[in-house]
């Protein structure tokens, strides 16, 4: 989940923030670092070199050198492929800071079909939310205005188990998070806002969701080891119960918006809601359990059989007569073991069905199913073959009947990733290093000031920059216009950058500007943050720890 004032929850540094840039294009998170005192003198710190194996830590100060390995590594997917199907999609999925996706095409597709889906996003209240937490803000709000339910909660009990931050410096922390989140836009009246500590149905769904994780499978995930506190790890399962939250009263289409080192709670939400089903579907050919590859290799012999056979009937044995004298593709190596099984059925029948599979269920929610799958099934003892209803439709009823009978129901959550957002004075955006970043509390001036003493990406002499351009893609301050002070307004990011790499524009000018823009945009905020302090106090929102 979206936690942390250092790391996690900061929208990530697009590597190319031209309109419609492309995560494929990868910036060094080292940035740039000062060489001359003039406004336009400043030079770079080489490339970093991309590291075989990408470290996801939601703790630590992770920083990704080249976000194409998250693609292979872990399964995220590019969110250009979807961008052309989101309606009226926000500058920063149209800028390409919203770089990837886990499963968001659900969240999509209800949002188009005006159907139930939600958006949660945590806050782990260690110091002053600064303008990385702003893009997190901006995405749980865009999800809200577009129809879902949106959720924003203080993660107090991970603040005080991970950080051990104390609870009248948490409240003090929480309040700050809230008051800019209203400021900027969230309704709480179409939403919820609720802090860990005070929410009793997130726990009680917390301890139910630990007994289906276990330490082994911690210490995997998150490194956690003897000299762990229980209470740390308690906190990792509070987490999954804040992802799941969402669809405790209905199981509907969730996205949690994250930056990508929070990635490992969202694959083990998905894993925990998945284990918590009570039935399983998935596709089957005969009636010995297949793995997917082994599934690919049954629809090929099948198909491929199928209009051989005078009674339109495939037999196990001649599908597996036809794989061994057939050259297929088998990427997985997994025809040895199709084949074993195919001889150990013989003549049992080859055919395309549905499979409900008892992974939770208790014996009346079983029975039940059996009574409402129609048509032609075949019921086992550990699962039910259905050879009319399509994928889509078992799942439906499965989980109808799993609710029916006492059941959660949940859909693995989806996640959509934002780059990290590079410091002003280059390398990573951190709450504890003031002059990194823009605090959303910082009086007008300071963030004037800041700007102007901010690290760019600008060439040695104005004379160089005029003849080569400057390197856009890599200035934290070009970030801040892409990221933030050119908000909806693609044309005027465009421009900055067209005229920065075309040597038109020097960074001592750009800086001044970059440096009134934010000083305008945090009195509003400042002002807006004053008259969001009524809304907050109406708010049933506990401020103040119970500890």
């Amino acid at each position: 989940m979206t936690r942390d004032t250092d790391v996690h929850g900061t929208a990530g540094a697009d590597d190319d923030q031209r309109p419609n840039a492309r995560a494929e294009d990868v910036r060094p998170d080292g940035g740039s670092e000062e060489r001359s005192s003039s406004n336009h003198s400043r030079g770079r710190t080489p490339r970093e070199e991309a590291v075989d194996d990408v470290a996801l830590d939601p703790w630590g100060s992770s920083a990704v050198s080249d976000y194409r390995k998250l693609f292979e590594q872990f399964g995220i997917e590019e969110f250009d492929a979807l961008l052309p199907e989101v309606p009226d999609p926000h500058y920063l999925m149209r800028r390409g800071v919203i770089f990837g996706h886990r499963d968001y095409r659900p969240v999509l597709d209800a949002m188009r079909n005006d159907e139930p889906f939600a958006a949660l996003s945590g806050f782990m209240p260690t110091g002053d939310p600064h303008i990385g937490h702003k893009l997190v803000f901006d995405e749980l709000i865009w999800h809200q205005e577009r129809g879902g339910d949106a959720y924003g909660l203080i993660a107090d009990l991970e603040a005080h188990s991970a950080r051990g931050l104390s609870w009248d410096e948490i409240d003090e922390h929480a309040r700050d998070y809230l008051l800019s989140l209203l400021a900027l836009g969230f309704d709480p009246e179409e939403g919820e806002l609720y802090r860990q500590s005070a929410n009793r149905e997130v726990q009680d769904l917390a301890f139910e969701l630990g007994a289906e994780a276990n330490f082994s499978e911690l210490q995997s995930i998150y490194g956690f080891d003897g000299e762990t506190d229980v209470s740390h790890m308690q906190s990792v399962v509070t987490q999954m119960a804040d992802i799941l939250y969402p669809q405790l009263e209905e199981p509907k289409p969730t996205v949690i918006p994250v930056g990508p080192d929070q990635d490992p709670h969202v694959r083990l939400a998905r894993d925990l809601a998945a284990r918590t089903r009570y039935f399983g579907v998935t596709e089957a050919y005969a009636s010995f359990e297949a793995d997917p590859g082994e599934r690919v290799l049954l629809a090929r012999a099948h198909d491929a059989l199928e209009d051989r056979e005078n009674d339109g009937t495939v037999r196990c044995v001649d599908a597996a007569e036809w794989l061994e004298g057939t050259d297929v593709d088998d990427p997985t190596d997994a025809l040895p073991s199709a084949l074993e099984k195919l001889h150990a059925a013989g003549k049992e029948p080859l055919r395309p069905r549905t499979r409900f599979l008892d992974r939770n269920a208790t014996d009346e929610a079983f029975e039940a199913l059996i009574e409402a799958v129609e048509g032609e099934k075949r019921v086992y003892e550990a699962h039910i073959d259905s050879f009319e209803l399509s994928r889509e439709e078992a799942e439906s009823l499965a989980r109808e009947v799993e609710i029916d009978h006492g059941g959660y129901g949940f859909l693995a959550p989806s996640s959509i990733y934002h780059r990290f957002m590079t410091g002003l004075t280059g390398g990573k955006m951190s709450s504890s290093i003031p002059a990194s970043h823009i605090s959303l509390l910082d009086e007008p001036e300071t963030g004037y000031e800041k700007v102007n003493s901010a690290t760019t990406a600008g060439r040695e002499t104005a004379e160089l920059q005029r003849e080569l351009g400057g390197e856009a893609d890599k200035c934290p301050v070009y970030e801040l216009y892409a990221y933030l002070l050119a908000g909806d307004d693609d044309e005027f990011a465009k421009e900055v950058y067209d005229e920065c790499v075309g040597g038109e524009r020097l960074c001592g000018d750009c800086k001044e500007q970059a440096a009134r823009l934010m000083e305008e945009f945090l009195a509003e905020h400042q002002e807006k943050r004053e008259e969001a302090e009524g809304l907050l106090e109406e708010l049933d929102f506990e401020l103040d720890s119970r500890r």
